[in-house]
């Protein structure tokens, strides 16, 4: 009897423990489940802040350009002006005789324009340079964004695939899980009804039958065994019926988690998740 108790005690301390293991274990699992989802929520930022640099890049060249074009416009405005103005100026050079001191001061004049002809050339010629290269900074930064741009559809694609996985997984686990929860709760109940029927039965027999104390003593600690043994079934059963539970909440947040981290609204999956309530609820 000695060694059938501590056996018994060493079975209890043994399901204890591994209850205790295995609350562990999911804790252990839902953590790394946070970890990475916050993960996702980082690397997700880090391509938008990226796309959102390279975009202010590529506004602030063209604004640049449209700059440069109006001044190269302008300048070849001024040209044309001048070249009408210079070609005027020598007409009238040919076409008039007028005393030396005249012409001598038109001459000086036109020499002024001329001058200033060549310096508006010049800034002109440094214009064209300087457009040169910005249309090559251009085309530069527009074939960076054609690359960003097939980055970001390939991860538009992953995203949708993932979707599609996710909500066939969400409906076969919920099915699963459904039908799972109903069979254990009905073994729970039929095993409680047996409980409280045997209860009864052994009141009864306890006030029919006037038993000497060591004999009752004896039927007492085999109810006891008994006993024992049906509550740590029904703990056993409990215990799988929350984890159970708690895996389908679980796999439904870590749902919803990368739903949120791919911008798909909730109401886009056309049905409500169903959570499974919490033993005892």
């Amino acid at each position: 009897e000695i060694e059938a108790k501590y056996t018994k005690k060493m079975q209890v301390l043994r399901d204890e423990l591994d209850l205790r293991k295995k609350t562990e274990i999911y804790e252990v699992e839902e953590r790394k489940n946070s970890h990475i989802s916050e993960l996702m929520r980082n690397h997700e930022k880090a391509f938008n802040d990226i796309k959102n640099y390279y975009n202010d890049i590529t506004l602030k060249n063209l604004a640049l350009i449209s700059l440069l074009k109006e001044q190269i416009e302008e300048m070849k405005k001024k040209e044309n002006h001048l070249e009408k103005e210079k070609a005027d100026v020598l007409l009238q050079n040919k076409q008039l005789k007028e005393p030396l001191q005249q012409a001598q001061e038109q001459v000086f004049e036109l020499q002024k324009k001329l001058a200033h002809y060549d310096k508006d050339k010049e800034a002109l010629t440094n214009t064209k340079a300087r457009l040169k290269v910005t249309q090559k900074e251009l085309k530069d930064l527009q074939w960076e964004h054609e690359v960003l741009e097939q980055r970001f559809s390939k991860v538009q694609a992953e995203r949708d695939e993932l979707y599609q996985k996710f909500t066939k997984a969400i409906n076969e686990v919920q099915q699963k899980t459904g039908f799972k929860n109903l069979l254990l709760e009905r073994k729970l109940k039929g095993l409680l009804s047996v409980l409280e029927k045997k209860e009864v039965e052994l009141s009864e027999v306890f006030a029919a039958s006037n038993l000497d104390p060591g004999a009752l003593s004896l039927v007492s600690h085999k109810l006891e065994d008994v006993l024992n043994s049906k509550n740590t079934t029904i703990k056993d059963l409990q215990f799988q019926l929350a984890r159970v539970c708690k895996a389908h909440n679980d796999m439904l947040q870590t749902f919803e988690a990368k739903l949120t981290a791919f911008g798909i609204p909730l109401d886009n999956l056309g049905f409500k998740p169903l959570a499974s309530p919490v033993l005892g609820q």
